[in-house]
């Protein structure tokens, strides 16, 4: 089981290496996969102290490239961490995966590119089909 886990976390996210494939839940309009980072700690944004004191966590659901016409929905946890530097203006902050996702945002990084890739090939038709299946994703009823 933990050699399908391991090829899943390849084919999924590639290039992440901070980032830990959970489970897969396929279902016939979706693939929800549940995405955990495993760094020890990370740098506070602000002033660039490592911390590694967890103050909570919570789930991002960033939409996904498609795959097989399904909706690709990423359950990440993100932790929050407590900024080490009592000089700092930021009391807490959270973790980032380079490569997976922006602050903020509601995608992956990899599908506002792989649309504007089909969108210019294909003169926007395919892209539009494509864009309203990962808006799909992203519907109160599929979180």
């Amino acid at each position: 089981m933990e050699e399908i886990v391991l090829r899943l976390k390849e084919l999924l996210l590639p290039s992440i290496a901070d980032a830990a494939v959970l489970w897969v839940d396929v279902s016939i309009a979706m693939v929800r996969v549940d995405v955990e980072c495993t760094a020890n700690g990370a740098a506070c944004p602000a002033c660039e102290v490592w911390s590694n004191r967890v103050h909570g966590s919570y789930q991002r659901f960033p939409a996904d490239v498609p795959s097989a016409r399904r909706s690709v929905v990423l359950q990440l946890r993100v932790r929050r961490f407590a900024c080490g530097n009592s000089g700092c203006t930021r009391r807490t902050f959270v973790e980032h995966l380079p490569g997976l996702t922006r602050r903020h945002g509601q995608r992956t990084e990899r599908l506002p590119a792989t649309l504007a890739a089909v969108g210019l090939a294909l003169a926007g038709r395919a892209g539009g089909r494509q864009d309203e299946a990962s808006r799909a994703s992203r519907s109160p009823a599929h979180c």
